[in-house]
């Protein structure tokens, strides 16, 4: 799921990869089904969009050099602290 930054790289209907939101032009309004279908994608995108935004206060992650395997276990744990500071 991505924002509509990502317009475009969504062309394959039939196995698309991205799923991004519906757009409205000067000649074509959205459609009330295509503003639900935006609203959904946006609930679904805000909680990860929030992660992002937390992990990045974390300044460890600006300097970490390691394989893919150690980083993503460094990534959950600090997700998890995260988490447990938010929810306080």
């Amino acid at each position: 799921m991505a924002d509509l930054g990502f317009r475009g790289l969504d062309n394959n209907i039939l196995d698309p990869v991205i799923v991004t939101g519906y757009t409205a032009s000067r000649t074509h309004k959205v459609t009330p089904g295509q503003k639900e279908a935006n609203r959904v994608l946006a609930v679904g995108r805000a909680p990860v969009e929030h992660g992002f935004a937390h992990l990045k206060n974390w300044r460890i992650l600006t300097k970490l050099r390691t394989n893919p395997a150690r980083a993503t276990q460094l990534l959950c744990a600090l997700l998890v602290l995260t988490n447990i500071e938010v929810n306080r």
